[in-house]
């Protein structure tokens, strides 16, 4: 595949480089425009990118870290589990005992809040100077990221998290068209059952946060982009009939899902789709490596659409890097962050990853067919923040939506009393 070749052609170049690099302390410098070489040592990078296409495009950014610092030492601090829940325990842990990592991965946007108002991260507003990083960054991005005036992480990538991932074949098996979208969650609902009465299960899903992607996804397509953004800003009533009817479509969509989900992962809920066990799953545009890395075809083997009734809509989630108070290594940590912002980190790790730049100077062309979509809709649609990807709301926040997520969807409430746990939740 292109991706992949693309991915193994910068791997290469990189340890070409890194080769040359390495005959002695004369040529240790630094080729970044914004840190001059440091004292070296090691720099403990905290991801949860543990395995799969999120490995692989963190591989390739350690590739251009060590090419643009050879003076550093990449530490992989990665800790596996889904949308780095186990990893975000462990940080917190580590945090609270002034045991900071170099730098640590988190989702730009509100869930950076719980770190800031602790006061472990660092500003690094000047490092936007420093790397020419304001001028490459969307303005809208820039907002994103800015607290009262300051911003504390420098983002690798952009995700769309309401994206449909379905397999034709399961689809024309079932007498529907491939080629259909639909128009709203309502309209959709009929394909569903069309499927479900094959046998086969209508739409994948897996555990709580994925369950959560979906209830995000579907209260965009419900409410718009105004009523949506209201529910993380007070403006709007959770407790409204239009949240209310939200709420019922999800419930609806649960009844389409597998009853193994809180068991699995996302991508065993996505391989249920590539392996024809399934039509349908909503997830994240990472879902696109899946597909790719086991050689299927866009258009042929699988197809790709936002969640009904969000077509104009970009549901906004980006990965992004940190400078810890109390950091053991700043300058690596900057080194590190250097390298993220950079227009080389950034291609080599979103061509492995799916993701799409953050930064608007990034060749298209370097990237799949999927993603070159997601460029242009990032461009032209509106964007609106992920809720399980910490862009809407703060940890605090997602961690009571996500307690009162499972307690619904295992049958442990009603719907009246998971809407009040979300008003509840979303006032915490």
């Amino acid at each position: 595949m292109r991706r992949m070749a693309a991915v193994a052609a910068v791997a290469a170049v990189t340890l070409g480089l890194a080769a040359c690099s390495s005959g002695g302390d004369d040529e240790a410098t630094s080729t970044s425009t914004g840190t001059e070489a440091g004292s070296g040592g090691d720099v403990e990078v905290f991801t949860w990118w543990a395995a799969g296409s999120e490995k692989l495009g963190l591989d390739a950014l350690v590739g251009v870290f060590e090419t643009q610092h050879p003076e550093y030492t990449f530490v992989n601090g990665a800790v596996a589990g889904g949308a780095g829940s186990a990893a975000k325990d462990l940080l917190q842990s580590r945090l609270q005992a002034n045991d900071p990592p170099d730098t640590f991965q988190a989702h730009a946007g509100k869930e950076l809040t719980d770190y800031i108002d602790a006061g472990q991260l660092e500003d690094v507003s000047a490092l936007y100077d420093d790397y020419d990083l304001t001028d490459v960054f969307p303005p809208t991005l820039l907002d994103l990221l800015t607290v009262d005036g300051m911003i504390y992480s420098i983002p690798s990538n952009i995700h769309r998290s309401n994206m449909v991932w379905a397999n034709p074949a399961v689809l024309t098996e079932a007498g529907l068209d491939p080629a259909a979208t639909y128009d709203s969650i309502e309209a959709w609902f009929p394909a569903l059952d069309a499927v479900q009465a094959t046998g086969k299960t209508a739409l994948s899903v897996a555990t709580t946060w994925t369950q959560v992607n979906l209830l995000e996804t579907i209260l965009m397509s419900d409410l718009g982009p105004e009523s949506y953004n209201g529910l993380w800003d007070g403006t709007t009533d959770w407790s409204s009939t239009e949240v209310t009817a939200a709420l019922t479509d999800f419930e609806k969509l649960m009844s389409y899902t597998n009853t193994d989900r809180d068991g699995l992962d996302w991508p065993e809920a996505t391989q249920l789709v590539i392996d024809g066990g399934a039509a349908f799953n909503v997830m994240g545009d990472w879902a696109v490596a899946a597909f790719e890395e086991q050689d299927k075809v866009a258009g042929t083997d699988y197809i790709y659409f936002p969640v009904p009734g969000s077509a104009d809509l970009f549901g906004f989630l980006a990965d992004s890097f940190t400078l810890p108070v109390g950091a053991p290594n700043p300058d690596g940590a900057k080194a590190w962050l250097d390298t993220v912002g950079s227009l080389e980190g950034q291609t080599a790790f979103n061509q492995a990853k799916g993701s799409i730049p953050a930064r608007t100077d990034a060749d298209p062309a370097d990237f799949s067919e999927y993603q070159q979509s997601a460029i242009k809709a990032y461009a032209q649609d509106t964007i609106v923040p992920s809720l399980a990807h910490g862009a809407a709301a703060s940890i605090t926040v997602l961690t009571a939506i996500s307690d009162a997520t499972s307690k619904f969807t295992t049958g442990a409430s009603d719907l009246a009393t998971y809407q009040s746990e979300l008003a509840a939740a979303a006032g915490s």
